[in-house]
């Protein structure tokens, strides 16, 4: 195993901020690898635990029980924002089913592959709620057809992964998991061996410029470049050039 991926598996929802408040700040970690460790990635939500751990909040009137409620719908929605804002790539590997919470999850990582088995659905609409941790919020920007989002947020009608692929959800379709995980784990070796200050910097200008103008992009993209080409990875990386060497060959110093 590279010493540069972070791979996470069996970790459940409530770890998440403190895991990848970790992984951010982790030099050792470059890359970050999510998968599914049983049958299927995601088998959405817990009704039991959703009844005793939403439906049942406290407070003594309708105000307090309001302003618990809305706290909790918060720390949900944190679990999936502390992925998106980690700046290690985040590649999520997905087989089976991918169900409701799995969608909010997927829609915060950076690259999405899936097995040919793989199927997507936003099932929130099916347990009488609307999905309110990231999907309806991230999925439009990943797929951008608001009418597919519009069909499969308003029907919770599964995507199976051909329209995965052909809807821009996930890159790359595989055979098996198998094959999945090994162009996964090829995929993140390619990405770590770049410079960390090159790779972190473009996933935090990628995900700024998303959500501003075209204008304010660049701005930030100026303030950002004004540090960050002082780094040294940009003459290693040039001498690389100069001698014909593959990046991957370049020895970058820990971020």
């Amino acid at each position: 195993m590279c010493p540069h991926l972070g791979v996470v598996a069996g970790v459940s929802p409530r770890e998440m901020v403190e895991l990848f408040s970790e992984l951010a700040g982790n030099p050792d970690c470059r890359v970050v690898v999510f998968s599914g460790a049983g049958k299927m990635f995601t088998a959405g939500i817990d009704l039991m635990d959703m009844a005793s751990d939403v439906l049942q909040p406290v407070g003594e009137d309708t105000a307090r029980i309001s302003w618990n409620l809305r706290k909790k719908i918060a720390e949900y929605q944190e679990t999936f924002s502390v992925i998106e804002r980690c700046p290690k790539p985040v590649v999520v590997a997905v087989h089976g089913a991918c169900i409701g919470g799995g969608v909010d999850l997927i829609t915060a990582c950076d690259i999405r592959l899936c097995t040919q088995d793989a199927w997507f659905q936003v099932k929130e609409v099916d347990v009488g709620l609307a999905a309110d941790v990231g999907t309806l919020q991230r999925l439009p920007k990943v797929i951008g057809s608001r009418s597919l989002v519009n069909e499969l947020a308003l029907t919770a009608r599964k995507m199976f992964a051909d329209e995965a692929a052909s809807s821009g959800l996930v890159s790359r379709v595989f055979a098996d998991k198998e094959a999945m995980m090994a162009g996964a784990m090829e995929l993140a070796g390619e990405i770590a061996g770049r410079s960390p200050v090159a790779v972190q910097g473009t996933k935090v200008n990628l995900l700024y410029s998303r959500d501003h103008s075209v204008a304010e992009g660049l701005d930030y993209m100026a303030s950002w470049n004004m540090s960050m080409l002082q780094t040294e990875d940009v003459m290693k990386s040039a001498q690389a050039a100069l001698e014909k060497k593959s990046p991957k060959t370049v020895v970058f110093s820990k971020l």
